[in-house]
């Protein structure tokens, strides 16, 4: 969805050959008519890594692109097969999974150091800055911290898109992948005491969404509880809502906190990535560690007091409007795309 953002704003200045490494090319729905993208296909990733490297050395002969941008360990075979190719090279690193979240891998670090020490790297994180300099020990020259952004919206009264809900309870709202590292069992200990006092509104599908269902009957919490499944259409929802929490055990810099900020909501959210960094100074007593206790304290106080509830919603719009609108990141990832493709434009 970012590239989605990005090739919005660049319009026709750039042409883009999109290879989705896992085959999924569903964002490609959001992208308006006119745009000169071309969505590619996936050579084999059969094989030895001499052959993979071969085939995908191939792949980037052919495409002949100006500018090569891989993004996440995923694609850093891409980079590998590039390293003497000659072809302007962005790595964008956006955050880890599940198997990184608590320390990296030796491997990874050293293949990361060696195989992006040539190209320009995009972090979206301070977190991630620092860890690129220090641990992977690249060029801090090479390092760019360019922070998330999405447009601002007219804040009138949104659409109706939740189904009647019970009056007079403030609405919690979690949105995201339900994997294992966004640990949305955190938040359903944490909610559990407040069940008769709040209500919450989980957006999202993935692997661990029957696990999650199946632990909120146990804590009872059936009337104070919505599933709704995967929505396209979170940005619509949380002005209907009260406040937004986050469980996370990683993350970088979530697009969903800047969509909270954005709609006017404080946040009660574990303190992972720039989190803390991202909201405003009124909001930062409610990141906590990665505890149901201490979330659930940072909700409570947040539940109980809706003058409070408006005055850090209010300062973390105000925060959004300052530094994380979209114009900036685009205007940013351009200058960039172009200094590296040496002001070429052909993007894969």
């Amino acid at each position: 969805m970012r590239f989605v953002e990005l090739a919005k704003g660049f319009g026709e200045a750039f042409a883009h050959t999109v290879i989705a490494l896992d085959g999924a090319y569903g964002a490609a729905r959001f992208l308006p008519p006119g745009l000169r993208i071309t969505l590619g296909g996936m050579p084999s990733k059969a094989g030895s890594l001499p052959k993979r490297l071969g085939r995908y050395r191939a792949e980037i002969t052919a495409h002949a692109p100006d500018l090569l941008v891989t993004y996440n360990w995923g694609s850093i075979e891409w980079a590998m097969a590039n390293f003497a190719g000659g072809v302007g090279h962005i790595h964008i690193e956006d955050g880890f999974g599940p198997e990184e979240a608590v320390r990296q891998f030796r491997r990874r670090v050293w293949t990361r150091r060696l195989t992006l020490c040539r190209s320009q790297v995009i972090v979206p994180s301070l977190t991630l800055q620092a860890l690129a300099r220090d641990v992977w020990r690249l060029d801090p020259a090479r390092v760019h911290y360019i922070p998330n952004g999405i447009p601002a919206r007219d804040p009138a009264t949104p659409r109706a898109v939740l189904p009647e809900l019970p009056a007079g309870r403030p609405r919690i709202v979690w949105a995201g992948a339900v994997r294992r590292e966004k640990n949305l069992p955190r938040l359903l200990d944490a909610f559990a005491p407040l069940r008769d006092d709040a209500f919450l509104i989980v957006a999202g599908e993935g692997p661990e969404l029957e696990p999650a269902r199946r632990q909120a009957e146990a804590l009872f919490l059936g009337g104070s509880i919505l599933f709704l499944g995967r929505r396209e259409d979170v940005r619509d929802i949380l002005p209907h809502c009260d406040l937004m929490a986050l469980s996370s055990d990683t993350e970088q810099m979530p697009l969903v906190v800047l969509e909270a900020m954005e709609a006017g909501l404080p946040l009660a959210a574990t303190g992972v990535g720039d989190v803390l960094h991202m909201v405003s100074d009124a909001n930062r007593p409610y990141i906590v560690n990665k505890s149901d206790t201490e979330l659930g304290n940072a909700l409570r106080t947040l539940v109980a007091d809706t003058g409070l509830r408006h005055a850090v919603g209010t300062a973390n719009r105000r925060r959004f409007l300052q530094d994380y609108q979209a114009e900036a990141m685009i205007a940013a990832y351009a200058a960039l795309f172009r200094r590296t493709a040496g002001e070429k434009v052909r993007v894969a």
